[in-house]
């Protein structure tokens, strides 16, 4: 009895002395195509070129095989919510690009946030922020593990695309705007 403790405590230790050996990943790109099914990066794999950037994500970084989405509807917001956050709009609470509210009897904005602002621009099209996304997403729990030292930044065509994805800590957004 005493020896097996003794075998366990040292299993524990020896566990932990090569959990802390392990390297943490210094850069993280997620990369979402719109409308670009998870089977083309097989499917389409002899056409891409031998260097280019899709064979070498295969190669090197990490693929979802397989996935399905299980909600509707499959508007952009929701994607880029539910990838982010790994959950589904009816707990991240971004439900389509838009949506009807209730309490405020209005159209709401995925992204609108009356209360922020952008730099270099002073119209309406800069008052974006995640503010109506309940959940983290895997940026910002990925500044809590690194005690805010990581760097957080969304670009995409669309402001839903940058914001959403980046999340609540993010350092910056950027998107186009027209």
């Amino acid at each position: 009895m005493k020896w097996r403790l003794l075998f366990f405590i040292f299993l524990l230790f020896k566990t932990n002395v090569q959990a802390q050996a392990i390297q943490r990943t210094k850069l993280v790109v997620g990369i979402v195509v719109d409308q670009m099914r998870w089977d083309y990066l097989n499917r389409f794999y002899e056409r891409f070129k031998e260097n280019g950037g899709f064979k070498r994500m295969l190669s090197m970084g990490f693929n979802c095989k397989n996935t399905y989405i299980n909600y509707t509807p499959t508007f952009t917001a929701c994607g880029h919510a539910s990838i982010y956050t790994g959950s589904v709009p009816a707990v991240h609470g971004i439900t389509g690009n838009d949506w009807w509210d209730n309490r405020e009897q209005r159209y709401i904005y995925c992204t609108e946030d009356s209360a922020a602002s952008t730099i270099g621009n002073t119209g309406n099209a800069g008052k974006m922020s995640p503010v109506n996304m309940l959940t983290t997403t895997i940026c910002d729990e990925l500044k809590l593990a690194f005690n805010s030292k990581s760097k957080v930044i969304g670009i995409a065509l669309k402001d839903r695309g940058g914001i959403l994805a980046a999340g609540h800590s993010a350092d910056a957004a950027y998107w186009y705007d027209k």
